[in-house]
C-alpha cells in the first residue's frame, strides 16, 4: 500500500531519510568490495598460511610432548 502525504516536508523527511539509507548503502558496498580485495590479494594468502602452520606447528609440539 502507498503511503499518503499530507504535505510537502513530510516528503521531503523521506527523501532525506531515502538517501542517507542509500549513501550508507554504496559505503557499506565500497568496504565490503575493499575486505573482499585485501581477502584475495596475495598478502592474505600469505598470512592466512602463516596463522595455519603456526597453529599445525603447535600441534605438533603438543603431540610430540606427550608421546
Amino acid at each position: 500500500m502507498m503511503k499518503r502525504y499530507k504535505n510537502f516536508s513530510e516528503i521531503e523527511v523521506d527523501l532525506k531519510r531515502l538517501n542517507l539509507e542509500r549513501q550508507i548503502a554504496w559505503e557499506e558496498l565500497k568496504l565490503t568490495k575493499n575486505e573482499l580485495v585485501e581477502d584475495v590479494s596475495p598478502s592474505g594468502w600469505i598470512s592466512s598460511i602463516a596463522k595455519f602452520v603456526g597453529k599445525y606447528g603447535i600441534w605438533m609440539l603438543v603431540k610430540r610432548f606427550f608421546r
